[in-house]
């Protein structure tokens, strides 16, 4: 049995169920509370913290709500333990991301923290130690995962996406039926991939290194990627801002030389487009996944276009591909997809 790609093609449910959860009844009510709490005036920042997948997804936060002019600032949990602590005060809203609820430096967080800090939690067991420390607790309903981070990471994500769209008061039904668009097109992806897989594979796949690149709310994505290839396929892959990628890393771009290029439609969509046939103009091969026909063809080139008019859900929709590229992957190469053999699922120790 395959539990990594059951927990893959379990995404759309697992989508649907933290969908229903949080537009009504009391995750609703708990998407309502964290805005008052932030608009009652008490806070000046708002902090994510997390750790790996976590983290990535703290990020992204930041993407969602600077734009509305809410200060927020995402920090590496591990960090923030040793090396930033001081930030927190009481005018600190810390939103703690983690899966388990039990990841080492979000629960040492915890027992360091002043008794005036208010905590929210995003995670997927309510009876974690993070769960029952957090003022208000978001809870994601991706159900039981055990393998490399899948269907936790999704539902995460999206969580994060209904609160900055609470935030901004534009949680109502035409959010909801562009996320349940979302979740159909996820099926679609997965029913489909007889369609594409194959291909996408043989561009990138049982290469030394995969470099990943993106921007904005997609780079957790690319994140989240880069940490399932080396999971997964035991691979070497890094994940690079669109930006950073021009400032000195080109350099290395020659035959032989993989890329995964996430180019949503947005403001740096034609940057992401430049990176792509940079690459290829320089030996390289390109796997592009994009939400619109870039017009690009070449023989190092292999794109992927899959609908999606809303740039913060492609870093759902993206995430498909790369999941069952890394299983098809390790699958090819006799690994057990997914499956931890130097570590653990919840990281208990630093």
């Amino acid at each position: 049995m395959n539990k990594f790609l059951n927990e893959i093609e379990e995404q759309p449910d697992a989508l649907r169920e933290t969908l229903h959860f949080f537009s009504d009844g009391e995750g609703h009510k708990s998407l309502n509370r964290v805005t008052m709490l932030w608009k009652s005036g008490i806070y000046d920042k708002i902090i994510f913290t997390g750790m790996g997948s976590s983290y990535f997804i703290a990020n992204a936060a930041t993407c969602l709500l600077n734009p509305q002019k809410i200060a927020s600032f995402a920090i590496n949990a591990g960090e923030l333990l040793h090396y930033q602590f001081s930030l927190l005060n009481k005018k600190t809203l810390l939103v703690c991301i983690s899966q388990s609820g039990e990841s080492y430096e979000v629960v040492n967080i915890l027992e360091r923290l002043p008794v005036d800090i208010t905590v929210i939690a995003i995670s997927n067991e309510a009876g974690s130690t993070l769960a029952q420390k957090a003022h208000v607790t978001l809870l994601t309903q991706a159900g039981k995962e055990d393998m490399t981070s899948t269907k936790t990471f999704i539902s995460t994500y999206l969580v994060v996406y209904l609160l900055s769209l609470t935030f901004g008061g534009k949680f109502d039904q035409n959010a909801v039926s562009e996320v349940e668009s979302t979740i159909q097109s996820v099926s679609d992806l997965l029913n489909n991939r007889n369609q594409w897989l194959d291909e996408a594979v043989r561009m990138i796949a049982h290469t030394p290194f995969v470099q990943l690149i993106a921007r904005g709310t997609t780079f957790a994505a690319a994140q989240q990627s880069a940490l399932m290839l080396m999971e997964a396929t035991r691979n070497p892959a890094s994940a690079l801002l669109g930006g950073e990628f021009r400032h000195g890393p080109m350099e290395m771009v020659k035959e032989g030389f993989r890329a995964v290029v996430f180019a949503p439609s947005g403001i740096t969509y034609l940057q992401s487009i430049l990176a792509a046939t940079d690459i290829l103009k320089f030996g390289g091969k390109v796997l592009l996944i994009t939400d619109q026909d870039p017009s690009v063809t070449h023989h190092n080139l292999f794109t992927l276009v899959i609908p999606c008019a809303n740039e913060p859900l492609f870093g759902i929709l993206c995430l498909i591909p790369m999941q069952l590229i890394v299983n098809q992957w390790s699958i090819e190469e006799e690994n057990v997809p997914g499956n931890f053999t130097r570590g653990a699922k919840v990281t208990a120790v630093e």
